[in-house]
C-alpha cells in the first residue's frame, strides 16, 4: 500500500484543499480527510481519526493549525507511540509536494517547498516593473 496523506482540520477545509488539489493533479486516492465539526469536541473528532488510520501501515497527516484540536488529537497519538510524520499550517503546495514526492518517489522536505511556493506576489510584480525600466 502507498504512502497515506491525512488532512485534518477545523470545518471543511481539508475536504476543500483535496478536491482543489485534485482539480489540479487528478483523483488522489491515497488522501484522505477528516474534519472538526463544530459540535464536536477532541474525543469524537479522535474516534474519526483513529477510523480513517487504523489501516495504514504507512502515513503522514496535515493540520491546518499549530496548537488547534485537530493537531493536538495527532499529537497525543504521537505521544502514545503511533508512528506518522505530522504537518501544521497545512497548504496546497504542501500536498503538492507530497504527491511529487510519491510520484517520483522522491523525499523533499514539505516544509521548504511549500514556504518557497509562498510568495507576496506584488513583490514578485514590483521586481519584474524594476527589471523592465532597467531594460529601457
Amino acid at each position: 500500500m502507498a504512502k497515506q496523506l491525512v488532512l485534518i482540520s477545523h470545518g471543511s477545509f481539508s475536504e476543500g484543499l483535496k478536491a482543489s488539489t485534485e482539480m489540479l493533479m487528478g483523483p488522489q486516492d491515497n488522501i484522505h480527510t477528516v474534519v472538526l465539526e463544530p459540535s464536536e469536541g477532541a474525543d469524537d473528532f479522535r474516534a474519526k481519526l483513529e477510523e480513517v488510520i487504523k489501516d495504514f501501515d504507512e502515513f503522514v497527516i496535515f493540520a491546518d493549525l499549530l496548537g488547534g484540536t485537530p493537531c493536538n488529537v495527532a499529537s497525543r497519538l504521537l505521544l502514545e507511540g503511533r508512528e506518522f510524520e505530522l504537518y501544521a499550517g497545512m497548504s496546497m503546495p504542501m500536498v503538492i509536494g507530497f504527491i511529487n514526492n510519491e510520484l517520483v518517489g522522491m523525499n523533499e522536505d514539505l516544509v521548504v517547498f511549500a514556504t518557497t511556493n509562498t510568495k507576496k506576489v506584488n513583490d514578485l510584480l514590483n521586481a519584474s516593473d524594476d527589471e523592465d525600466d532597467e531594460d529601457e
